[in-house]
């Protein structure tokens, strides 16, 4: 039987955050050093690959031995290494796994490979225990995905997005609207001022289906928005974007609220860096407070890319000593 108190040092390097950190026994942090990239990346309004590799390539040691000062723990007393191992970034993941492997070759401790949605999910595990069975709507700028769990380490995908994933939507329409990036940030900001006046359409597919798609709503935001400007009309951006993220967010929590109430679960947890989103956390909130299933949303600091959250996911695979060979390799389109 493994202790249940491991230490596990876990590495984060999918996008553009450098990140380590030291958990607990699946539960407990005891560090989170995160390194961010994101005024180098707003030049360009997004991130660009190769500059964020080369972040990363600077920052890996600094962030790793922070880690280990922070939580008042040497190697000697770390049971596994943990890092992302995909989807991501291809250069950005080969940083954070090659420095986990060669850390992990030098002191002698096991490699646990953490699929990235996985360490979303499980960043929640770090404020409040999992109650099985439990649906996970994993929301960020690459993913819009309700996975359903009836175990630890068991997932399956119920409904994911079709095109764009609901973040990417709010990048691509801030854009349109000439707003700094990260653009999901900026437009729940203007969306607190704003009315819904230019009703956006709902893509709810086909009836019964827990997919989505953002794609045709992202094309009717700048449709408008173009049109707005060539009759020299004026565009109340507030407006705009109160419209589209009322369009998003009528979605997500329908359909989020369906897929729980179908598979009878326990526990609701929605992950993922639109996850931090004000509207959707007090609109999720509204909408499972007269049910019996537990919300769980984590705090704003686990909500984006962390490595926290990596060690939370790892512990699962530490007890089921389902460690990686020294080959592991960088996996860009890792599914679940």
């Amino acid at each position: 039987m493994k202790d249940k108190n491991e230490l596990i040092l876990a590495i984060e390097t999918s996008c553009d955050e450098t990140a380590a950190a030291v958990v607990q026994g699946g539960t407990k942090l005891l560090s989170n050093v995160v390194a961010t990239q994101m005024d180098i990346h707003q030049k360009f309004g997004g991130v660009v690959p190769e500059v964020a590799s080369r972040h990363h390539i600077e920052q890996i040691t600094v962030v790793m031995e922070q880690a280990l000062t922070e939580a008042d723990v040497t190697m000697e007393d770390i049971d596994a290494v943990a890092v992302t191992e995909g989807p991501g970034l291809v250069g950005a993941l080969l940083v954070g796994v090659n420095a986990a492997k060669a850390l992990a070759y030098a002191h002698g401790k096991p490699v646990i490979g953490v699929h990235h949605i996985a360490g979303h999910i499980y960043a929640n595990r770090l404020e409040q225990e999992f109650e099985f069975p439990l649906m996970s709507l994993v929301v960020s700028g690459g993913h819009t995905e309700l996975i359903y769990m009836e175990e630890h380490g068991e997932y399956e995908i119920i409904g994911e997005t079709r095109d764009d994933a609901a973040g990417e939507a709010y990048d691509k329409v801030a854009k349109a609207l000439s707003l700094p990036y990260p653009g999901g940030p900026q437009i729940d900001r203007l969306a607190q001022e704003g009315k819904d006046t230019y009703n956006f359409p709902r893509s709810y597919l086909e009836e019964g289906s827990y997919d989505f798609s953002f794609s045709g709503l992202k094309t009717a935001v700048i449709n408008k928005l173009h049109h707005l400007r060539q009759k020299g009309e004026e565009i109340d951006v507030e407006n705009v974007a109160t419209s589209f993220q009322e369009s998003v967010i009528d979605v997500l929590v329908d359909k989020t609220y369906e897929a729980a109430m179908d598979y009878g679960v326990k526990q609701l947890i929605v992950a993922g860096g639109v996850s931090a989103n004000k509207t959707l956390r007090a609109r999720m909130d509204q909408r499972f407070a007269d049910t019996d299933v537990e919300l769980a949303i984590p705090p704003l600091y686990l909500c984006t890319d962390n490595a926290a959250m990596i060690g939370a996911a790892a512990s699962v695979e530490y007890h089921r000593q389902n460690y990686a060979s020294l080959n592991l390799n960088a996996n860009p389109g890792l599914m679940m």
